[in-house]
């Protein structure tokens, strides 16, 4: 196997290829924690409190790997299967998607932005399937509100979808990111990036949407999925909503806003290189975050529909700015 991807002047074989595969997979399985301790810390400072250490996640992973798997009676097959189809969903994508490299790699062009999303969404649905498999009615309750959620943020990522082809005439995501970076800071630029980011705090169950410090049943959504999981099927899910996070942070960053940072050469230096500045992109887009979930409360439930509504007519505000050449 001697093919050869071509871009911006570097020549990447099949054997590089697989192995700057694997830095980007190492880089979201093992940045992934870290990303979720930052972001946990900053929103207990900007609270007036200490908070948890950065790397508590990865202490809270290994004390789960190490527990003893409970498993409720009568739970199915499905119920075992979950963890790791969550867990395995955003490596997948993680491919699909530039994390480190401005170039394809191998599996590059195996799916779209499309197929992206509905891999995304099996790992969802697969933890849906496994939560109430539990029959716990709590597993129940979260599972019911999940798929709400879900609902109202399905149109607002097709019409996100679209507006991105209509405007970057492709779905590849490594072609999207160029014809973005082209559109500069314009009004549907903006707007686009607007959206996804209202798309991004739904899906990880972020404030507005969710509240991921709540401790109280009948207000949680994504924690209510994981009531009857223990040990290390608990681990894999929580490591999975950590790299989910991630990889929707790396489709904001490098597709939709600009391909800035990605290495262009073809050498471990360059992907470290690449990797020091997609984490500085991501201390911007936690900042985000946090100021979000510090400005404004949890929604209740009826309205997150609205909000999710203000995200795609914002879409579909920028699909009709890209019509008119604006």
């Amino acid at each position: 196997m001697n093919a050869r991807a071509r871009e911006g002047g570097s020549a990447v074989t099949v054997g590089q290829a697989v192995w700057m595969q694997g830095m980007q997979l190492a880089f979201v399985l093992l940045v992934s924690p870290l990303v979720k301790g930052i972001l946990n810390r900053w929103k207990e400072f900007v609270q007036g409190k200490r908070g948890p250490s950065i790397f508590q996640t990865y202490r809270d992973l290994r004390k789960w790997f190490h527990k003893e798997t409970v498993r409720p009676d009568g739970a199915g097959r499905m119920y075992r299967v979950a963890p790791y189809l969550y867990f395995a969903a955003p490596l997948v994508v993680a491919m699909l998607i530039p994390v480190l490299t401005s170039y394809p790699l191998f599996m590059a062009f195996a799916g779209d932005m499309m197929a992206g999303g509905f891999i995304l969404g099996l790992g969802t649905y697969a933890l849906l399937v496994g939560a109430t498999a539990g029959a716990s009615p709590y597993g129940g309750i979260g599972s019911t509100r999940a798929r709400f959620v879900s609902m109202c943020v399905e149109p607002a990522l097709m019409v996100v979808l679209f507006a991105v082809s209509f405007a970057a005439h492709a779905t590849i995501p490594f072609i999207v990111g160029g014809a973005m970076q082209r559109l500069g800071w314009s009004p549907a630029h903006v707007l686009l990036i607007a959206a996804f980011f209202a798309i991004l705090l739904a899906e990880t169950g972020r404030i507005p949407v969710d509240n991921p410090s709540s401790h109280r049943e009948f207000s949680m959504i994504d924690h209510n999925r994981t009531y009857d999981y223990s040990g290390p099927h608990l681990a894999l899910i929580e490591w999975g909503g950590c790299m989910k996070l991630v990889v929707l942070g790396v489709i904001l960053l490098n597709v939709i806003v600009s391909p800035w940072g990605l290495a262009r050469g073809v050498s471990v230096l360059a992907l470290l290189a690449s990797a020091v500045r997609v984490f500085v992109k991501f201390l911007a887009l936690l900042a985000a975050i946090v100021w979000v979930e510090s400005s404004v409360g949890k929604l209740r439930l009826l309205r997150i529909a609205e909000f999710m509504a203000a995200s795609t007519a914002a879409a579909l505000v920028a699909v009709m700015l890209v019509a008119i050449g604006v």
